[in-house]
């Protein structure tokens, strides 16, 4: 009786111990996150082009709440927090324009970019509006350019980043698929052009995650996070072409933003 009165004693003193040593890790991780100066460069997907709300003070590059980075931000409560995050942007506009918060002290930092660098805005005009043959030729002029001058773009970008900001973890996201391939759409562009478009966003990705990891960088791949909510899918978390806001087709909507990046990134950072 005596010793297991001495067990029990032992082992609430060793749980006392372990709940502790828990609670002080835990608060020691609330204050690390705290402490995290957080910077989202980038182009459409990151400013949240697609998810309404948008902050009237950002003008055209459409920037908003329920864009992934504001999200995380929100969430997090980071010591600081610069969204540079602007619409249409391409490589040499985050050079040119969006790098100003990054310095010595910025440790978390988010970017996508290159789409429009590889002209998707354009490939999908040409698919919606021309053939299917003229479609499939975009597309192939735009994996050709993946091919040939992207790479240089993503490191020069990449290469200021670091430069700025030389011991912050920078988290490169990618591009969702679009189509869901045989899905719910009884019209519009043809199986044989979704496939191309979805080929040619993989392709894009590829090339970012290895210009990524050669900087160093992480890549955060959404396209897992988006199966089952492309386009077609019946339960879309992309906008379709959207006549009467063409400036939002085919970009997440708000779900996409808190269901597919958000965690996503959210895992990476």
């Amino acid at each position: 009786m005596k010793l297991s009165r001495i067990t029990a004693f032992s082992s609430s003193l060793l749980l006392g111990a372990v709940l502790a040593l828990t609670g002080a890790a835990t608060a020691q991780a609330a204050d690390s996150v705290a402490a995290v100066d957080y910077v989202a460069l980038g182009d459409s997907y990151s400013s949240g082009v697609g998810s309404g709300s948008y902050d009237s003070a950002s003008g055209s590059c459409k920037r908003t709440p329920k864009a992934y980075p504001a999200l995380w931000a929100a969430a997090n409560a980071p010591a600081s927090f610069a969204f540079t995050a602007c619409s249409g942007a391409r490589t040499g506009d985050v050079t040119a324009n969006q790098l100003g918060p990054l310095n010595s002290g910025t440790d978390l930092v988010s970017i996508s970019i290159g789409g429009n660098d590889a002209g998707f805005a354009d490939v999908m005009t040409t698919c919606v509006l021309q053939s299917e043959a003229t479609c499939l030729n975009r597309v192939a002029q735009a994996r050709a350019f993946v091919d040939s001058t992207l790479p240089g773009n993503l490191n020069s970008v990449y290469t200021a980043i670091r430069s700025k900001a030389p011991s912050a973890r920078v988290v490169v996201l990618g591009y969702p698929r679009f189509y869901q391939l045989n899905g719910t759409c009884i019209a519009g562009l043809s199986e044989k052009e979704r496939s191309a478009i979805n080929g040619a966003a993989d392709y894009l990705n590829a090339a970012t995650a290895k210009r990524a990891a050669d900087h160093g960088f992480a890549f955060a791949d959404v396209a897992g996070a988006f199966t089952g909510h492309e386009i077609c899918s019946g339960s879309a978390w992309l906008h379709s072409v959207n006549w009467l806001d063409i400036g939002e087709s085919y970009h997440p909507t708000a779900a996409g933003q808190s269901g597919g990046y958000l965690p996503v990134f959210r895992s990476a950072a």
